[in-house]
């Protein structure tokens, strides 16, 4: 996805919403966003992306997720305001959620030096999980990180 994409992602969203300000949010705007402008929905046939509503039920983040968010407004989100996942946060709980598809786009993130790693394992120690999942999560950041580029899972 493209940052023009992101902003106008944020701008249809505090639309459909009537919000000015657009952040992981309550589940009944979530349900509103993903009728509208989600996954199989007439925007996404027309634009060729969709948004995808969450609540905070949906995500385990770390502890000070929302002290860390970055702040997206300007002319192209009609100066509404999307409230974005740090990238370390972001990729701490998408390595919580562990999908295949998830580790792909972590992997990914930590090649192309969006997250650093060290970051990434500072996170992973502030998520609200237990012990041993925190030390397979660690386990698997150093390790990827150690890989080379052309071993690791194809995107």
């Amino acid at each position: 996805m493209r940052r023009k994409d992101l902003e106008h992602l944020i701008r249809a969203a505090a639309a459909i919403t009537d919000q000015y300000e657009i952040i992981i949010g309550h589940s009944d705007l979530s349900d509103l966003i993903n009728g509208a402008i989600g996954e199989l929905s007439p925007f996404e046939d027309r634009f060729g992306y969709y948004a995808h509503g969450v609540g905070p039920e949906t995500a385990v983040l770390p502890e000070g997720w929302k002290s860390r968010l970055v702040r997206i407004q300007n002319k192209n989100t009609d100066l509404k305001t999307g409230y974005c996942l740090d990238p370390h946060d972001l990729a701490a709980s998408k390595l919580v959620a562990g999908r295949e598809k998830d580790r792909e786009f972590v992997e990914i993130l930590l090649e192309h030096k969006i997250v650093r790693a060290d970051t990434l394992l500072n996170r992973i120690a502030l998520l609200p999980i237990a012990s041993t999942q925190k030390a397979l999560l660690t386990r698997w950041v150093s390790e990827s990180d150690e890989r080379p580029a052309q071993w690791r899972s194809p995107a």
